[in-house]
């Protein structure tokens, strides 16, 4: 099977003595059935010509972000969204710093900047340049960005030093790609489920009982499983965020609703239960807003168990079930007893009373405990969520194949 038959690549080519290796990069692609389009930095156009990359390409070669006739069609958003994938071969230590910083003031940094697809990056460069403290640190930020990173490899340099910093073969960078895309495709057949955000449980009209949960790790849980060919459903309690036009999008407020959406969107391959649910509900609400000066005594009972309802189904039950435990002490033990006690195949663990981890925070640092692996449990290090979520579903893809 040829997994990048009909596939649209947008090939960024900056300035660097390797650019030569990127005309290869496009033969072997174009050979495997992909559409081809190139962008060309100016100092790039010092290594390779455009008419070369024209000839191998058989597309027009971009290369003015100000161009009268290019923007007319606004080349640096229609390039971003007709792409499948975008590579830059090669990316130097300058276009690196660049991204970092959020630079764009060519064609190919603003269509980076513009795109909603996932960028990869082959890195050539001086050894020196490449071990340098700051290209580390930015080559550090364009991962937690969600980059993915290419090589680069160790050898001789046209420079005549030896080290890492070469650029990676063209024959390995495509064949990258066609793993990336052969990982989607093997993915297309699982549909997965990811509950997420907070739960308003109500009083009265006006009041109810919540909590501070963001939604962020849910949100960008189902983000990660969709753009990995994941069929995916997302069903949140109240947040301002958004999600992934290919995610399936289900609102809700309370627990109940919650739990009557999760019931519909089954079955499911996957569910990931990151929501954090009301442990309580009101057990009468009270029809009209209370007044300040009347007494208020709230009568409570248990909300439904959605984790433990699911994990417990004979026919409705995923494959695998996955469940997280915000705990603020002996989050080990605690999770350990809710992996017990739920049913689940995995707990995601994590200390929400540190605040840079904590509900509304960008970053997160988890523990996976695993119901088939009692001793063998895994720290996920403190990291940006998205990329926390995108470790989580290397796993959950691994489980499942």
């Amino acid at each position: 099977m040829n997994n990048l038959l009909e596939k649209k690549i947008l090939l960024i080519i900056c300035g660097g003595i390797s650019a030569y290796k990127s005309l290869e990069v496009i033969r072997s692609l174009k050979k495997k059935g992909a559409k081809v389009k190139t962008i060309l930095t100016k100092s790039a156009k010092k290594f390779v010509t455009p008419l070369s990359v024209a000839s191998l390409s058989q597309e027009k070669v971009y290369d003015d972000l100000f161009s009268v006739e290019n923007e007319a069609e606004m080349d640096h958003i229609s390039l971003s969204r007709w792409s499948d994938v975008i590579l830059v071969a090669p990316a130097t230590a300058n276009t690196i710093s660049k991204l970092s910083s959020g630079s764009s003031d060519d064609l190919a940094s603003t269509v980076m900047l513009a795109s909603d697809k996932d960028i990869f990056l082959t890195p050539a460069m001086n050894v020196r340049m490449w071990e340098h403290l700051s290209t580390k640190e930015n080559l550090n930020k364009l991962k937690n960005f969600g980059y993915k990173i290419i090589g680069p490899e160790i050898g001789d340099m046209a420079c005549g030093e030896f080290g890492k910093g070469k650029m990676t073969e063209p024959n390995e960078i495509v064949r990258q790609i066609e793993k990336y895309f052969i990982n989607l495709n093997k993915n297309q057949k699982f549909k997965a489920l990811v509950t997420a955000g907070p739960t308003h449980e109500y009083i009265d009209p006006v009041r109810f009982i919540t909590n501070k949960s963001s939604g962020k790790q849910g949100f960008e849980l189902a983000n990660s499983l969709s753009k990995n060919g994941f069929e995916t459903t997302l069903i949140s309690g109240p947040t301002n965020l958004k999600i992934d036009k290919d995610v399936n999008f289900i609102k809700v407020e309370t627990a109940y609703q919650m739990f009557e959406a999760t019931q519909n969107s089954l079955p499911a391959d996957v569910a990931i239960f990151s929501a954090a649910v009301s442990d309580f509900k009101v057990k009468k609400q009270k029809k009209e807003k209370i007044k300040k000066e009347d007494y208020m005594n709230l009568n409570l009972e248990k909300n439904i168990d959605i984790l433990n309802y699911v994990s417990n189904h004979n026919s409705l039950r995923p494959k695998l079930v996955i469940g997280f435990a915000a705990e603020t002490n002996n989050i080990k033990n605690n999770a350990k007893k809710k992996l017990m006690e739920k049913n689940c195949d995995w707990i995601i663990a994590n200390d929400v009373s540190n605040k840079s981890i904590g509900f509304d925070s960008d970053f997160n640092e988890v523990t996976i405990f695993y119901k088939d692996k009692k001793n063998n449990d895994e720290t996920l290090s403190f990291k940006k969520k998205s990329l926390i979520s995108d470790e989580i579903v290397d796993r959950v893809i691994a489980q499942l194949n």
